[in-house]
């Protein structure tokens, strides 16, 4: 497929509906520097300087569809961990 293909194809979802059926989990980024390893395990320490929230697998998919300009129909289910008990 060619880039104008793709252009085409991306075009199109404006106006769309779409329903979006699927697992949607919250996606967590920290970011930091790493200046040493544990002396206890190998593993980095890390000093975080910012962490970023956001959806998710099919939350993820949803978001992008909207930002396409497509409106969407999010379905999925909430678990039962400690972010979907509490904000």
């Amino acid at each position: 497929m060619d880039l104008s293909a793709l252009q085409h194809l991306l075009g199109d979802a404006a106006g769309r509906r779409v329903v979006c059926v699927g697992d949607v989990m919250i996606d967590r980024f920290v970011y930091g520097e790493v200046s040493r390893i544990s002396p206890e395990a190998p593993i980095p320490v890390l000093a975080r300087k910012r962490e970023t929230v956001m959806l998710g697998a099919a939350g993820n998919v949803a978001r992008n569809v909207a930002a396409l300009g497509g409106t969407v129909a999010l379905v999925g289910l909430i678990g039962s961990d400690l972010r979907a008990t509490r904000p």
